[in-house]
């Protein structure tokens, strides 16, 4: 028998923390320490290669995570000659910035669908999410859907990765505020193909937690679906860097604890945000 998973407003924040904690942590190479990864397709799009004679971030190997001590704030500038200022730009950060199965955790596999680009997830009032167009503000935006495979005895994990340009700061901080009405909005949300979320409950996190971002929020609530095995955990952030935001998904699946999910959605959040500095610095 199943165990559904029921966020209370204190599960939610007990659970931000440790996002909080494990992404503050994360990260690759020197440093010590995304909508909701189901809405109906858009055409695939392919990866574009980063420009001859600058190697993608997405290219390099991954690191181990280190711990250190944590700065007491969030001090990053972009540079502005770094901030995509053109669509072409925003598709190179984008695509340089994503994570390929093997860099959010050995063993993870593509998802069909697996990339998803040019296109914007909206939520009308009927709470069954489609996508559009992009909007006026956003140069482009990115998914890569990636799953932690079956095994041992536990289900398929889906989770998805996008990253997202803005032509301006103000446009990627609204992104998080309109994100955060969403629950609220539509508690239940419909994914397509029987896939829904229930229970939904978001939270900004408090920006002197956030050591990794400009701004920080997460969301929680269960994830049902044709495969899932009865109802699951699932979670999901969202961070900005500047006018970029990330986004990380996780539906959970038999076998998988919310403590699982967490740490599979930290480290990708914490790769994601480090790969955004790399394009921006």
């Amino acid at each position: 028998m199943s165990t559904v998973f029921r966020p209370s407003r204190t599960t939610v924040t007990a659970v931000a923390v440790a996002v909080t904690a494990l992404t503050g942590c994360g990260g690759e190479g020197e440093r010590a320490g995304t909508k909701k990864g189901g809405p109906p397709s858009s055409p695939t799009a392919s990866a574009e290669p980063a420009p001859s004679g600058r190697p993608s971030a997405s290219a390099e190997p991954s690191a181990p995570s280190t711990v250190g001590a944590l700065p007491d704030a969030y001090d990053f500038t972009p540079d502005p000659k770094r901030i995509p200022r053109t669509a072409a730009q925003a598709r190179t950060l984008t695509r340089n910035a994503s994570l390929a199965p093997a860099d959010w955790t050995p063993g993870m596999v593509r998802h069909h669908p697996y990339e998803t680009a040019g296109t914007w997830p909206v939520l009308p009032d009927t709470c069954v999410w489609t996508r559009a167009k992009l909007p006026e503000g956003v140069l482009d935006s990115y998914t890569r859907r990636i799953d932690l495979p079956a095994e041992d005895g536990k289900g398929r994990v889906q989770g998805s990765v996008t990253v997202t340009v803005h032509r301006d700061e103000a446009g990627a901080e609204r992104e998080l505020k309109d994100t955060v009405q969403e629950s609220f909005r539509c508690p239940v949300q419909h994914l397509g193909g029987g896939q829904k979320l229930s229970g939904l409950m978001s939270m900004h996190l408090d920006p002197k937690d956030v050591k990794n971002a400009d701004a920080t929020l997460f969301e929680s609530g269960t994830y049902s679906g044709p495969s899932s095995g009865g109802p699951q955990g699932y979670v999901w952030s969202k961070s900005r860097i500047g006018p970029v935001t990330t986004a990380v998904s996780v539906k959970g699946a038999k076998g998988h604890t919310v403590t699982d999910l967490v740490r599979l959605a930290a480290e990708a959040g914490a790769k994601l945000l480090y790969r955004v500095e790399l394009e921006l610095k």
